[in-house]
């Protein structure tokens, strides 16, 4: 019983919203919005849960002191702050809470990205070495690519290099960047079947 109800539910849920696509009524409208209303309040209260997740999480590092535990302490006091700053100024142009994301939290993200450059080169040079045929392809065009999007190299090297360039970025890249939609497409609708036919059981705990 403690399964057969959140299937029962889930599949009526499923049924409904893949039905009223076919059904273009005000009433099924109407009842879908009030499901994705839902939706949000129960994602509210998921939200809830998660933040006392976190903080269960961190204080139990502190506790504990275990490696690193000072980043636990760092990201608890951050969290009490900004809701501090949040509830009692609020969240406008000229608020406390508005300077330290701006000033703080932005150059951190920027920084983060940043550092993303020195891994994307790191696993590109990891990719790129022609060990297959599929790996010499990939560096060819990976080597065109990058003459052709440099201005200097690209209009020096030949006049129409940055022409081909753009050539393969339209064509090829958008028909395979295509078929790798349409196959995250059909993974979608075949796990969306199989949570809605009761035969996938893993976000419910089962097997």
């Amino acid at each position: 019983m403690r399964m057969r109800v959140p299937l029962l539910l889930g599949f009526l849920t499923g049924m409904f919203v893949l039905v009223q696509f076919f059904i273009p009524h005000k009433r099924m409208a109407e009842a879908l919005q009030m499901l994705i209303n839902w939706g949000m309040i129960v994602g509210t209260f998921a939200l809830v849960l998660g933040l006392g997740s976190l903080l269960r999480t961190h204080l139990d590092k502190i506790r504990r002191r275990r490696p690193a535990y000072v980043y636990s302490f760092i990201t608890l006091l951050s969290f009490v702050v900004m809701l501090v700053l949040g509830l009692f100024w609020g969240i406008g142009a000229k608020t406390p809470f508005n300077w330290l994301f701006n000033w703080v939290q932005v150059p951190l993200d920027s920084t983060v990205f940043s550092l993303l450059a020195f891994f994307m080169a790191s696993a590109a040079y990891r990719s790129f070495r022609a060990r297959s045929v599929e790996a010499t392809i990939l560096l060819i065009a990976a080597v065109i690519v990058i003459i052709g999007r440099v201005p200097i190299s690209g209009e020096y090297t030949h006049g129409h290099w940055p022409q081909f360039t753009e050539w393969l970025m339209i064509y090829p890249a958008v028909g395979a960047k295509r078929g790798i939609i349409f196959g995250v497409a059909l993974g979608v609708i075949a796990t969306s079947l199989r949570i809605i036919l009761g035969i996938e059981r893993s976000h419910l705990g089962g097997d």
